[in-house]
């Protein structure tokens, strides 16, 4: 299952949106309103969940700096990623390009497919609080 999110400009650097997105607990910021927790667990991972949702841990899996920065999932039991693929637009602009892709049966995409494209669309929304 393919979902990508709006691309978002960002009146940042890529460096700057970078350095955020790697820095694991900034990703509270991003998160929905209707977030009921958030924990870093260590230094590339944290968990969180959605009123009504599991809890999910995200592990940092790939950097490439200034340009990509991927999310994975903990556990294997549900395998997917996060991707922000950044863009430098100017010296103090950019644009983050969010995407999940995930290995699921059927009936589960059907149920994830909403709540997760939500979610992203949420996330790229937010990432005008960059550096905020």
């Amino acid at each position: 299952m393919h979902i990508e999110a709006s691309k978002k400009k960002i009146a940042k650097s890529d460096k700057e949106v970078f350095d955020f997105l790697t820095d694991i607990k900034n990703f509270e910021t991003l998160m929905p309103d209707n977030i009921d927790k958030f924990e870093v667990l260590d230094e590339n991972t944290f968990k969180f969940a959605l009123k009504g949702m599991p809890e999910i841990i995200l592990r940092l899996k790939e950097q490439n700096p200034n340009d990509k920065v991927v999310l994975g999932a903990a556990s294997d039991k549900l395998p997917f990623t996060l991707t922000a693929d950044i863009t430098a637009l100017g010296e103090n602009e950019s644009e983050v390009g969010l995407s999940f892709e995930g290995q699921f049966n059927a009936m589960m995409a059907m149920m994830i497919k909403s709540p997760i494209t939500n979610f992203m669309e949420t996330l790229s929304t937010n990432m005008d609080k960059i550096g905020q």
